[in-house]
């Protein structure tokens, strides 16, 4: 199971951020959570992360306001987090899940634009979130099936992300310079 009270304490700190449409605190919290989930790999925590940093783009896009179905599924998303806080409380597993659920259930209930557009939050939200673990040094198979996204999309977003690709890391000395190295390894 997930770490309950660092999640119950997250999801308070996401129902004042939302109330104050602070999307910076958000994605502070998403990016909070996913270096948690980085080290148990805890899907729950993936999940809330990938959630939290949704809801940060989403808020962001003001004209997503203006949409039909808006208000029914903020609301939906809003009373999501509240149910969730209660479920961690009792410790009520299940519940928790089914209302993390219910958030991919109010988007497929959704039409038109909004539906497409927040499908398409989501989807991008999940190779953020993803690339965010890679760079926690977990193998790209993993990362990518944890998340459900391809290895293409994850290796393409990654690749594209400056501090992944512009690491050094890959690069090895000159022949020349490895035994002047050890070399001077020896002369000492």
């Amino acid at each position: 199971m997930i770490e309950k009270n660092h999640i119950i304490n997250v999801l308070r700190q996401v129902k004042s951020a939302v109330h104050e449409e602070d999307t910076a605190k958000l994605k502070e919290l998403s990016n909070q959570t996913i270096h948690s989930a980085s080290t148990d790999q805890d899907t729950d925590n993936i999940a809330i992360a990938v959630i939290i940093y949704s809801l940060s783009k989403i808020l962001e896009r003001e004209h997503y306001k203006e949409l039909p179905g808006w208000k029914k599924f903020f609301n939906i998303y809003t009373k999501t987090i509240d149910k969730a806080i209660i479920d961690l409380k009792k410790g009520d597993e299940k519940s928790f899940h089914e209302n993390l659920s219910s958030i991919r259930q109010a988007i497929n209930e959704l039409s038109g634009k909004l539906k497409i557009y927040i499908k398409d939050v989501f989807q991008k939200a999940k190779i953020n979130k993803a690339s965010k673990i890679y760079e926690h040094g977990i193998s790209m198979e993993k990362t990518a099936k944890l998340l459900g996204v391809s290895m293409w999309e994850l290796a393409n977003y990654a690749g594209q992300k400056s501090e992944i690709s512009d690491t050094n890391l890959n690069l090895t000395q000159s022949v020349q310079t490895r035994i002047k190295n050890a070399m001077e390894m020896f002369e000492k």
